[in-house]
């Protein structure tokens, strides 16, 4: 039998010439395809990449230092930007007390102890900035003068409406 013949006796023999398609791993550890499932092969370059690691309360990651060494690069190139645009820095705080958040008490994680003990005044972590900040902008705010109020923020917040959180994209 000549070369090519062969091959096609074998192909013939294991299944009319159809090749199985068997998953293969690269090197990386990567089994997912890109384009057939995005959600799970982002989540395996994330994580295969040194960049997070799973935290076992869902929507937390562990920022690796390779990933927190990209956020400073990001952070200080934006921040450099947005201050050439005069917008200035500033921080709220992370805690919410109850009379703040009527907007978006369903997506609040309420804090009831300290401890063993109870608090006096629940608090809350903020789902987002606008609901500690706004009420302070009314107060800075008297009039045109007052205008534009530019401001930035760096800091954390808790998303509890998302089902399925993706590190780094929202």
């Amino acid at each position: 039998m000549a070369g090519g013949d062969a091959k096609k006796s074998n192909a013939k023999a294991s299944g009319g010439g159809k090749k199985k398609e068997v998953k293969k791993e690269t090197g990386l550890g990567i089994t997912n395809r890109k384009d057939e499932n995005f959600g799970e092969w982002y989540s395996e370059v994330v994580v295969n990449g040194e960049m997070i690691e799973y935290y076992d309360i869902s929507g937390c990651y562990i920022l690796r230092p390779w990933a927190m060494s990209i956020w400073d690069i990001m952070q200080a190139f934006f921040d450099a930007e947005i201050k050439k645009m005069d917008i200035q820095n500033c921080y709220f705080p992370l805690f919410v007390s109850p009379g703040v958040l009527q907007k978006e008490k369903d997506h609040v994680a309420w804090v009831t102890k300290s401890g063993e003990s109870d608090l006096e005044v629940p608090i809350a972590i903020r789902p987002t900035s606008e609901t500690v900040m706004y009420p302070y902008y009314s107060k800075w705010i008297r009039g045109h003068r007052d205008l534009p109020l530019k401001l930035n923020q760096w800091c954390n917040v808790v998303r509890w409406e998302f089902s399925n959180p993706t590190p780094f994209i929202s």
